[in-house]
């Protein structure tokens, strides 16, 4: 008998905590721009923890930075994407793609050279940069849950030089789509039996062990 993953039962369990609790009220609006001071709400996190969507969200998203890229850099004072940036933000509307129940959100950052204001603009230009490419590659603006810019508060390198890895976008899973008439418990369920079918596909033919015949008389 084929047994799911653990990281497949713990989703299920996602599943029936998520039934026993209400999502609505919630919500965002579908492709928030914030300004990077989002220290989030209490209320709904509490409510995310009870219905295991936190904890799903978490899981899918370590899954996402697993396969693909998630960060993306820029030249310096430029909002542009590089070709090499193309490429890995096509990788991930791939992965996206593959998952239409989940929401994203991308977050913009600068280097520490310049103001707070001019590089918070600047964040933000470089986040919308990466989704309207996701939008020229098929995916809904309506399944980004925030485009967020921490301009120049968030480096990963601390100097005060220009510097390539400050100067960012970071794509993450946000959540699960909340479509009209679509509880959020039935879009863990579509992404679980996923998971499971396609974790259960039978081998290739090429690589089942030979089966013993018997010779015809000569």
């Amino acid at each position: 008998m084929l047994k799911p993953s653990t990281a497949l039962l713990t989703l299920a369990l996602a599943v029936g905590l998520a039934a026993c609790t209400s999502s609505s009220g919630f919500d965002q609006p579908l492709g928030a721009e914030l300004d990077g001071n989002i220290t989030g709400s209490a209320t709904q996190n509490n409510a995310g923890l009870m219905s295991g969507e936190l904890n799903a969200t978490h899981q899918l998203n370590t899954r996402f930075r697993a396969e693909v890229p998630s960060t993306v850099t820029f030249a310096f004072n430029s909002a542009t994407l590089t070709p090499e940036a193309r490429r890995v933000l096509a990788q991930q509307a791939n992965w996206i793609r593959q998952f239409p129940e989940l929401r994203f959100s991308v977050y913009g950052h600068t280097d520490l050279v310049g103001s707070n204001a001019y590089n918070q603009a600047l964040g933000k230009r470089r986040a919308q940069a990466v989704v309207a490419f996701f939008a020229s590659q098929g995916i809904s603006p309506s399944r980004l849950e925030a485009l967020v810019s921490y301009g120049k508060t968030r480096p990963v390198v601390a100097t005060q030089g220009p510097e390539e890895a400050n100067r960012r976008t970071v794509t993450e899973v946000a959540g699960f789509h909340r479509g009209r008439g679509a509880p959020l418990n039935g879009k863990y369920a579509e992404v679980i039996f996923r998971e499971y079918v396609a974790g259960a596909v039978p081998p290739h033919p090429t690589s089942a062990p030979p089966t013993s015949q018997v010779n015809p008389a000569n």
